[in-house]
């Protein structure tokens, strides 16, 4: 595993020779050995079109590239971090909340409206989160961040989960995700998430819940 977490707010990375990994920018602590940290304006593996994605999310956090040789150690702003290995699947994940993923992984960007129709559009503007949403394809490791801790919630067929979309990190498996509503269009005026929207996840996989609602 090429992370390792040292404790709840920070984790090791090693960096080998012809390999790279890319960070979120101001998320390196401290290093040994030879390693570089270079910006990566083309976003990642995901190309010019994951840049555009964060720029119309307004998620202005562009790539740092890590290659070399030693260990790195990330975290970022006291958050709580989270390790999530894949085995061939797809993470979706804010990119806000993203602090290091190993440079293996396919990077994406996934427009919410596309699985949620309209009320899918409908998070972006009145949950204050992104209407876009990363992707990361392949085998390899990713680093999170929430707030406060971070909780993985089974999704099955039989048992769909709603996930207040303020505390949602990430998800993974075949899943579909749609945003509904508890509250009449007249009692939400004036309102957040909360109580008032629900994401609904169903299908195959696991969500990943941070133990509060407060944006990173």
């Amino acid at each position: 595993m090429p992370f390792r977490e040292v404790n709840s707010k920070m984790v090791e990375a090693t960096v080998l020779p012809g390999q790279r990994m890319f960070s979120q920018r101001g998320a390196m602590l401290a290093y040994r050995g030879e390693v570089s940290f270079t910006p990566n304006i083309q976003g990642g593996q995901g190309g010019v079109m994951s840049m555009i994605g964060r720029r119309l999310a307004n998620e202005a956090t562009p790539l740092m590239t890590v290659e070399g040789s030693g260990t790195v150690l990330f975290g970022h702003g006291g958050h709580h971090v989270q390790v999530i290995n894949l085995t061939g699947d797809t993470l979706y994940v804010e990119a806000d909340r993203l602090l290091a993923f190993d440079g293996t992984l396919q990077q994406g960007t996934m427009f919410l409206g596309s699985q949620g129709g309209v009320m899918g559009m409908m998070r972006g503007q009145v949950t204050g989160q992104g209407l876009f949403t990363t992707t990361l394809k392949g085998h390899g490791a990713v680093a999170v961040m929430a707030h406060g801790g971070v909780f993985e919630i089974p999704i099955t067929p039989q048992r769909p989960v709603h996930v207040d979309p303020q505390a949602y990190v990430a998800h993974h498996g075949d899943v579909r995700n749609k945003l509904s509503t508890a509250l009449g269009w007249r009692d939400m005026v004036g309102r957040g998430s909360g109580e008032a929207f629900q994401l609904e996840l169903s299908g195959n996989g696991a969500v990943y819940v941070q133990a509060s609602e407060e944006k990173l």
